[in-house]
């Protein structure tokens, strides 16, 4: 994880996967909620879809931004966190570079504040597992 904003999280992950595999992992509901989280989420601009996360309750979302196998960019729970979500794909030898930013957390608010210090620690855990989920998938 590189964080030079305190409001911004970024991470990355190599993936050995080709950026369609990853893309279907960010963007079909099944595989998504493998490795993160249950939820309708659909690649469709103005798509409003629910992640259930667990403790933290059902989060809405909105997708932004919609450039297939490169670019996945969606609102997060808008109302409490206010945060933005993009994920961006690029190909790497024969695999696929995963970029993570998760954006806009209001560092005034107690609940923002704990959320972006225990998402920036568990955020690279969550990329990881993408991994095992298409290892498994391809299987």
């Amino acid at each position: 994880m590189t964080t030079t904003d305190p409001t911004v999280i970024n991470c990355e992950q190599f993936i050995a996967h080709p950026p369609a595999a990853v893309w279907k992992a960010l963007t079909d509901p099944e595989l998504h909620a493998r490795w993160w989280a249950a939820g309708d989420v659909r690649p469709v601009v103005g798509h409003r879809f629910t992640l259930d996360m667990g403790q933290w309750g059902q989060q809405p979302c909105e997708v932004l931004t919609v450039e297939p196998e490169r670019l996945l960019r969606y609102s997060f729970a808008p109302g409490t966190l206010d945060t933005t979500i993009t994920w961006r794909l690029q190909s790497e030898g024969t695999g696929t570079r995963l970029f993570l930013e998760h954006a806009g957390f209001d560092l005034d608010s107690p609940l923002a504040k704990a959320a972006v210090e225990g998402m920036g620690n568990g955020w690279p855990g969550v990329l990881r597992r993408i991994e095992s989920v298409l290892g498994a998938a391809v299987r």
